[in-house]
């Protein structure tokens, strides 16, 4: 029996670094669809279209091709990009076109029809209230500014990217600030989603959290 499962929160709050241990030890696959908006984001930028234009986005995304390979990473049209879309200009560029509702609506539907057999594990902003509301198990992943920050500059560091500890915390108060308030499918939990607070969590100690609630759930369905 295998279920889908869905995990949102801001930005930095390491979902996708969770989500894609957990799909290693479940053999279940993760689907990243925060890298998703970001390949948006890279694709507009690389090809110059007029990311003020909305039904430019939109022939854009459908005209793509999206697709994760084993290891998780997003291939855009047949071409690995993971290491292309995680900038800070990327960053900034994804939060905006992200506030586009038929954008969303696009990609919610790609996103659907790949999850479709169960089996995956999705990250996001509005996974479990709109992308997979049926979802069998719903994290709702956080984690303080300052712990976000830390890791966000230790990320950028080992990159070799310079930049400063304020600049990345006050970026990704201003992405909070965003991502909450935005028209179109804005950041919240849903009511049955488990609040998974990984501020002084390694990631094993978080997997191990959300594992045990998906064997829980699966032992339930069997029963």
């Amino acid at each position: 029996m295998k279920l889908n499962i869905a995990i949102d929160g801001p930005s930095a709050s390491g979902k996708s670094t969770i989500a894609k241990a957990l799909a290693k030890r479940l053999n279940y696959t993760h689907l990243d669809t925060g890298a998703m908006y970001r390949a948006c984001a890279y694709k507009a930028l690389k090809n110059g279209i007029n990311t003020d234009i909305e039904d430019d986005l939109v022939k854009m995304v459908n005209s793509s091709h999206f697709a994760f390979d084993d290891l998780g990473q997003i291939l855009l049209d047949g071409v690995n990009i993971s290491s292309d879309i995680r900038s800070k200009e990327i960053d900034l560029l994804t939060s905006k076109i992200a506030r586009y509702a038929q954008v969303r609506a696009s990609l919610v539907k790609i996103q659907q029809f790949m999850a479709k057999n169960k089996g995956y594990i999705l990250d996001g902003r509005d996974i479990g209230t709109v992308v997979l509301p049926d979802a069998e198990v719903k994290i709702f992943q956080t984690a303080s500014i300052e712990s976000r920050a830390k890791r966000r500059l230790l990320d950028y560091q080992n990159k070799g990217i310079k930049i400063d500890y304020q600049t990345i915390y006050n970026e990704i108060e201003l992405r909070d600030y965003q991502d909450q308030n935005r028209e179109h499918s804005p950041l919240r939990k849903t009511d049955n989603a488990f609040v998974l607070d990984t501020s002084n969590l390694s990631i094993n100690e978080s997997v191990d959290i959300v594992y045990d609630l998906v064997i829980k759930k699966i032992n339930e369905g069997s029963d």
